[in-house]
């Protein structure tokens, strides 16, 4: 990625608004908690704090660059800026970071459990189970470094007594990704309420890892020849 200054497009800072919407409105992050990064040209956009989904506008998403530094004339960015600089510094494939209040993994956070592989679904954020990393302010230096340790080896983490962070190659990938930790987080839950989970051993667990490497990835369609439209040949007539 090129250093300098961040080179963000209008279409990268209509993809977050579009993002930050989804996820209001599909109840991950109620109000105004939760935000989003997504790694540009010589830096990072992230939502501005204390800002409605609703109200976002282009010119409201900020740029920083590598370092987490933003140009003056724009708004205070996310409190949480720090752990978005931190995770995409740390992990060079991931090209965006979704962090949410979603109920039911922010539910199993202040519970401070991680998830684990009760249902084999689970591999999607990569690991056997989705850790809960150390409680620590929110904002901080220590948040950045409890989230960066629960992520080793992980796509995916609860946060204790706060929320879930989902990272994504792509902004699309982190938010579907955040979706299905609240999923599990709901099944989860609900295991819980009705008894004790039975888990999956690591041996299955290694099986199941090893097949998402290519789960959801389409074959390529062989093109099927076209058909050549019949002709029919007349013959002249002799005389």
């Amino acid at each position: 990625m090129a250093g300098g200054r961040p080179r963000p497009t209008l279409a990268e800072r209509r993809a977050v608004i579009a993002a930050a919407r989804a996820m209001s409105d599909e109840g991950l992050s109620p109000g105004t908690s939760g935000n989003i990064s997504l790694r540009v040209s010589g830096g990072l956009l992230v939502t501005p704090t204390g800002m409605p989904a609703e109200r976002l506008s282009p010119e409201d998403i900020v740029a920083l660059d590598n370092a987490g530094r933003a140009a003056p004339g724009q708004r205070a960015p996310s409190s949480e800026w720090p752990f978005h600089v931190a995770i995409l510094a740390a992990r060079p494939e991931a090209g965006a970071v979704v962090h949410c209040h979603s109920r039911f993994a922010t539910t199993l956070a202040c519970l401070r459990r991680p998830i684990p592989a009760f249902h084999y679904m689970v591999a999607v954020a990569g690991g056997a189970d989705i850790r809960c990393a150390d409680y620590a302010t929110f904002g901080t230096p220590e948040l950045s470094d409890a989230a960066l340790s629960a992520l080793v080896g992980r796509k995916a983490c609860l946060l204790a007594n706060h929320g879930q962070i989902a990272l994504g190659s792509t902004l699309e990938g982190a938010l579907k990704l955040a979706r299905e930790v609240e999923v599990l987080a709901a099944q989860y839950a609900g295991v819980l309420a009705l008894g004790k989970p039975v888990l999956l051993d690591a041996a299955e667990m290694e099986r199941v890892i090893a097949k998402f490497a290519t789960y959801g990835v389409q074959p390529a369609v062989a093109s099927k020849p076209r058909r050549l439209a019949a002709r029919t040949t007349t013959k002249a007539k002799t005389a």
